[in-house]
Parts: structure tokens; sequence; C-alpha cells
């Protein structure tokens, strides 16, 4: 099938963007019937709402991910993990997580 480039109107913002033939292939391929009635911001950013805030914008992550103080098991050094640290869990810093990881058999 023979595609062009499109101009079409987004749904949210009212600005025209353009359908290219790349992304008109790819719907095609992907069985997607209907031309995107959104612009790729409004899309990102819709996107993003859905998830909670962590879809993608033009920065990277659109919300920071929170980290957690806590002291680690093998040193006693402060470490900064990505989830709330339990008590009957070890935690372990970034260097004494990585010799135990390539200390233990897969």
């Amino acid at each position: 099938m023979n595609y062009a480039d499109k101009t079409l109107t987004c749904r949210d913002c009212g600005q025209t963007f353009s359908f290219t033939t790349g992304e008109q292939e790819f719907y095609a391929t992907h069985g997607l019937m209907n031309e995107p009635s959104r612009c790729p911001s409004c899309r990102s950013a819709r996107r993003a709402a859905q998830s909670g805030g962590y879809g993608y914008s033009s920065g990277g992550y659109a919300r920071e991910r929170e980290y957690f103080t806590a002291v680690c098991s093998n040193c006693g050094q402060e470490a900064r993990v990505p989830f709330q640290p339990r008590t009957d869990r070890p935690v372990y810093c970034s260097d004494c997580f990585q010799q135990i990881r390539t200390q233990r058999p897969d």
C-alpha cells in the first residue's frame, strides 16, 4: 500500500500534526485501524497521567523515583534504596550488593 504524509488536527489541543508514512506503516503492521486523534505531546501527556506520572516526557521521567535511606547490613555505611526497607530483611549499599551478587552462584 502507498502511504503519504497526512496533516491531522489534535482533538485535545487543536494543533495540527503530521501523521508520517512511517507511522502509517507502523499502524498498519500492528493492526491499528484508526488514525491517531492526538498529537505526540498530548499522547505522551495522556499516558503519563494514566500511569500515575511515570510516563516519559521530553526530559525523561515525569516524576522522580523515591529513594529511602538505610544502614548497610554488611559494612554499616548509608545506603540509598528505591524501596521501603523492612526490619526482617537485610539491606546493602551498592558496593556490598555487587560483591554479594558476584559471589552468589546463578
